[in-house]
């Protein structure tokens, strides 16, 4: 896979502000800025080309009942938390009371560094349980309801040139839910401010994404 230009922390950084080409001139460059006081109008089109694309009713609230998010993730990628959740109750779980066990075994809490580090580890492992819990309790499986296509929507591949960078190699991402996002392995959270550019975008499309550290354009090359 190509080197990542952009730091994972810039593309999850949500205090990001995307710009995009677009056909209307708005200046020399044919360039349209779009501010700050933009930012919540973006967050609302995004969701609403996720809910067109996946054919989300518009009564339907991305938030559960009881008020937490919904997970939109693919079908193989909830079948990874439930495998994960499986083998936490299952194994780890056990292994974590068992060296609790044996820490106490040595006696005298208090000076037992062994017991300190089962005991954080079993709040970490519970910890886990408890968020893996939630985001299946609140999945909404979205692969295999796309429609046909040439924009960029969850579930893409996107080609990408780096015009900043003006290397000929190409940068490929996949736009993902933030529940998968991994750019070590070139999967982008539609939430990223890089995704969030690319959503609804089409081949030929230019974008900048500003970030701390620099602005970034892309020219989108090819979609998948």
């Amino acid at each position: 896979m190509n080197n990542l230009f952009v730091q994972e922390d810039d593309l999850f950084d949500n205090s990001a502000i995307v710009s995009s080409f677009t056909s209307d001139d708005d200046d020399d460059d044919g360039q349209t800025v779009k501010s700050e006081e933009y930012v919540d109008e973006e967050d609302e089109k995004a969701e609403m080309d996720l809910r067109e694309q996946y054919e989300i009713d518009y009564d339907e609230e991305m938030i559960t009942e009881d008020g937490k998010k919904v997970t939109l993730i693919t079908k193989d990628g909830l079948d990874k938390l439930k495998d994960e959740l499986k083998s936490l109750k299952d194994v780890k779980r056990k292994e974590v009371a068992g060296r609790i066990k044996e820490a106490i075994s040595y006696g005298d809490l208090s000076e037992n560094s062994e017991y300190e580090e089962a005991k954080n580890e079993q709040a970490f492992v519970e910890g886990r349980i408890l968020e893996l819990e939630e985001k299946i309790k609140n999945a909404k499986i979205i692969s295999g309801r796309k429609k046909v296509t040439k924009t960029v929507q969850l579930g893409t591949t996107i080609h990408l040139k780096n015009l900043t960078k003006g290397k000929d190699d190409l940068e490929i991402y996949t736009i993902v839910g933030s529940t998968e996002a991994d750019p070590f392995l070139g999967n982008i959270s539609n939430e990223s401010p890089l995704g969030n550019a690319l959503l609804d975008k089409e081949k030929g499309d230019k974008i900048k994404v500003i970030i701390p550290a620099g602005t970034v354009e892309y020219l989108i090359v090819k979609v998948d």
